[in-house]
């Protein structure tokens, strides 16, 4: 069974940096890997997602160019660096894989994590 285990969620304040990771176990890693996250109250969105080759990104746009996703397919991990964190970023983070990057950014989704909390202090 495939699991996906988040790390590296916390308190930061504005302006700050974490990196999270996600670490896939039962399983290598699927072809489009990802990150979503859901703030209180509001829907789960969509934030990263990345290729099998790791040549292949794309990022909501509220977050380009402050965020940016990796993988390292010899350790079955995916990383999303997120700087210049801003009280809006603040939500629970969840890894997730798909098998296109289409079912990615539809949230059709194979497998996804538990989540993580971020929280982006002001």
């Amino acid at each position: 069974q495939v699991q996906l285990v988040e790390s590296g969620g916390g308190l930061v304040q504005a302006g700050g940096s974490l990196r999270l990771s996600c670490a896939a176990s039962g399983h290598t890693l699927s072809n489009v890997m990802g990150w979503l996250r859901q703030a209180p109250g509001k829907e789960r969105e969509f934030v990263a997602h990345i290729s099998w080759s790791g040549i292949t990104t794309a990022y909501a746009d509220s977050v380009k160019g402050r965020f940016t996703i990796s993988r390292d397919n010899a350790k079955n991990t995916v990383y999303l660096q997120m700087n210049s964190l801003k009280p809006e970023d603040t939500a629970v983070y969840y890894c997730a894989a798909a098998a296109t990057a289409q079912a990615m950014g539809s949230m059709h989704l194979a497998y996804w994590g538990q989540g993580i909390q971020v929280t982006v202090s002001s």
